[in-house]
């Protein structure tokens, strides 16, 4: 029964990360001048928005009370500096370089804070699918001929959004033990779009009466934000947190894909290297040995 709960947050993750990895297809259906910072804080704003009214249908005010202060405004703060340092990073040192670094930073952080801070023991099945994945997402990244350059600022960005990441799944995991998803999702992301809020002012705002800007506005709340972490807070529930991290590489995964078949991008031999072994990693994760940690340690907030 316990190994069938395992596999169940794996898939939920896994169907997570598939949903996060249709993000970049969608924002090509933008019109031009769209801004990503406004993409970035909208999807926090529209996806926390729809996960609270289900919360408020659902039970009221009741999920509202009674919430670890910090613990609940790190992972507000963590939310919201994912998005800020990514976008920057992307900025700064191009949009191969910034998702190399901020992709293959993330394991590497999410395995050193759940083994630091809830005493995780990921186990040599998390480091060779990590690596697997990690290169991967280099070659795949790579075969796509995109801007690189290297600026110490932009990869600095990236760090930090890789280890933001990490940092709001440790975070979560301990708010899951105490409260509901929808009612995690619901408050953190709130607070994450309320801190967001400020970059907003003075941004053009224009491309977003087109009828195509809501429209990848409302995918990305919805679907990307709202649908894709109500999977991934109860896969959270049932994984440790390195796992759950290293999984999530199954975006870049479904992206390039989709470049593929929906973009009508070509798919060369260094992209189908790439591919291959961020599949191979993840399917090792998925099939191939203990995903559960030996002794877990609740997180204290």
């Amino acid at each position: 029964m316990q190994q069938n709960n395992l596999r169940a947050g794996v898939w939920f993750v896994l169907l997570a990360a598939m949903l996060w990895g249709t993000t970049g297809t969608s924002q090509t259906f933008a019109p031009a001048g769209f801004d990503p910072m406004v993409i970035g804080t909208l999807r926090l704003v529209i996806g926390g928005g729809a996960m609270m009214l289900v919360l408020l249908v659902q039970s009221g005010t009741s999920q509202l009370r009674g919430w670890p202060l910090k613990t609940t405004l790190a992972a507000a703060a963590f939310t919201a500096l994912y998005q800020v340092c990514f976008f920057a990073a992307v900025a700064k040192t191009g949009v191969a370089v910034g998702t190399i670094v901020g992709i293959g930073s993330a394991p590497v952080a999410g395995g050193s804070l759940g083994y630091f801070f809830r005493g995780e023991r990921p186990g040599w099945t998390w480091f060779v699918a990590t690596l697997l994945a990690i290169i991967g997402c280099v070659v795949l990244t790579l075969s796509s001929g995109g801007d690189v350059r290297i600026d110490p600022i932009g990869v600095t960005l990236a760090i930090g959004a890789g280890v933001a990441y990490a940092a709001n799944t440790l975070v979560m995991k301990g708010l899951l033990e105490q409260h509901e998803p929808n009612a995690v999702i619901a408050v953190v992301f709130c607070l994450g779009a309320l801190m967001l809020a400020p970059l907003l002012i003075g941004r053009e705002m224009a491309w977003l009466a087109a009828p195509r800007s809501i429209a990848v506005v409302l995918h990305l709340g919805l679907v990307t934000t709202a649908l894709a972490y109500w999977l991934f807070t109860r896969g959270l529930q049932r994984v440790q947190v390195s796992t759950a991290v290293t999984l999530s590489l199954a975006e870049p995964l479904t992206a390039g894909l989709l470049g593929l078949l929906v973009l009508g991008e070509q798919l060369n031999s260094l992209s189908f290297v790439g591919i291959s072994l961020i599949f191979s990693g993840l399917a090792v994760l998925a099939f191939g040995g203990r995903v559960a940690p030996k002794t877990p340690a609740a997180f204290e907030g």
